[in-house]
């Protein structure tokens, strides 16, 4: 009896000693992020010294370099780029749009989607059909849609606390609006901005005209919010006004670029991975610092924060800095393509692509065993403000690892202005603040630390 008591109270104190020392350093952690992180000062060099980081671009290759040659001062064991081949499609020249009411031109702030194939030369004339979602237009059939152009205007649903869920159910008329629209004959679409605020931002973004033949493809562009609610109020009054648009995007055949990466080798488990990263792309219309500069410079915080603090992990801790996650995805697919023909062990993977927003916890993808893990450190992030752990969705990138068994993990900002920002022309540094994004780093490196010490189940 005694002894089981003995050994009992041998396991307490060992429990207390693993909880006083996780403790520590995830207070040294945080410490550090606040006072001596770089992270900041990279976002404003990636921002305002780069700029706009269009996936096949001379800014993607300048931010590639500026990356590259950050992460090499930071004493890592490693440090390379990885080849990814990715679109390239130029925007041309600033898109133009006006109602035409009676004969009144009112111009309105139009951007074409990515992916979206030119007006003709002198822009595209026609009649407008307004419709709040795919099933709606289906509904109406072509004889009701051809030769018209499609306004798709749907808002953000201002119930939801949480903005990604308006967001998912607004964009599969940004996505597939120009796609559905064309198989029933319209002439061109536009989009209401993916946005709670009104404002005279248009809000840019993927689209896909799917399988459909290329010379059945239609131009398609995002209005501003201000913008379409001005739309919809004209045509309520006169549904035979005419819009006009016009824009000289292209598309040109892919070109190469690279993924970057950093990494520290594990001391213990060198063979088994942990990836934090985000992308380095950007759209055209910004220098893109909530989406996604705030990710990429965390990321990199991360292994300095390990290094400045002499933290050796046991297991390989790699940032991975991804291309192409706006258009097309190619840098994810082929980061986990050459991780399957190098027979690599990723056993933790966390994304940052929600923002620089104050931290507020962190989504999974993972069993019931690791879940209820991460459960057991809520403790550990609650003087840290951090308190939502949930199931979901968890990043675009590293959605496409495939490891026998890993777990996913995407950081959670507040997101309540996230969507101001989003893919618009007013995702600049000033949108960034300095302590919420370091307080991102170390809520990262704080999760990564763990998992490192403990493993996956």
């Amino acid at each position: 009896m005694k002894k089981n008591v003995f050994g009992f109270l041998l396991l307490l104190a060992s429990l207390s000693h693993a909880q006083n020392k996780d403790e520590q350093m995830l207070k040294d952690m945080y410490k550090f992020s606040l006072t001596q992180s770089q992270c900041y000062s990279w976002l404003d060099d990636l921002s305002n010294k780069v700029g706009q980081r269009m996936s096949g671009s001379a800014g993607a290759e300048k931010g590639i370099a500026y990356a590259k040659a950050k992460l090499e001062t930071l004493g890592l064991d490693r440090v390379y780029l990885q080849e990814v081949m990715v679109p390239k499609w130029v925007r041309g020249e600033k898109e133009m749009a006006y109602i035409l009411d009676n004969k009144t031109k009112i111009n309105v702030p139009i951007c074409a989607l990515g992916g979206s194939v030119a007006t003709a030369k002198n822009g595209l004339t026609a009649e407008v059909i307004e419709v709040h979602g795919i099933d709606e237009l289906k509904a109406l059939g072509a004889a009701k849609v051809k030769g018209k152009i499609v306004f798709y205007n749907r808002p953000f649903e201002p119930e939801n606390v949480d903005a990604f869920k308006s967001y998912g159910n607004c964009v599969d008329q940004r996505y597939y609006g120009a796609k559905e629209a064309a198989a029933l004959g319209a002439s061109g679409t536009i989009v209401r901005s993916m946005n709670f605020r009104l404002d005279d931002f248009p809000h840019t973004g993927a689209q896909s005209y799917g399988d459909l033949p290329k010379e059945q493809w239609i131009p398609t562009a995002a209005i501003s919010t201000n913008g379409a609610e001005l739309l919809s109020q004209k045509l309520k009054s006169n549904p035979k006004l005419q819009f006009f648009m016009k824009m000289s995007c292209q598309q040109y055949e892919d070109v190469l670029s690279y993924n970057v990466i950093g990494e520290i080798t594990g001391s213990v488990h060198p063979e088994k991975i942990m990836v934090v990263g985000g992308h380095l792309d950007s759209w055209d219309l910004a220098d893109g610092s909530q989406d996604d500069g705030a990710g990429v410079v965390q990321s990199m915080e991360v292994l300095e924060l390990f290094k400045k603090l002499n933290y050796k992990p046991r297991n390989t801790i790699r940032a991975v800095l991804f291309m192409n996650e706006e258009f097309g995805g190619k840098g994810g697919k082929k980061y986990e393509e050459l991780s399957k023909l190098n027979n690599e062990n990723h056993i933790f993977a966390l994304e940052s692509d929600a923002g620089g927003f104050s931290p507020r916890g962190f989504s999974f993808e993972c069993d019931e065993l690791n879940f209820t893990k991460v459960l057991s450190w809520k403790n550990l992030f609650e003087p840290y403000l951090i308190h939502n752990f949930v199931k979901d969705h968890t990043g675009s990138d590293i959605a496409h690892l495939t490891s026998k068994k890993i777990v996913k993990a995407g950081l959670l900002p507040d997101s309540q202005r996230y969507f101001d920002y989003h893919h618009a022309a007013n995702d600049k540094f000033d949108a960034v603040n300095k302590r919420e994004l370091e307080l991102g780093a170390a809520t990262m490196a704080s999760l990564v630390y763990l998992f490192d010490q403990y493993g996956i189940d």
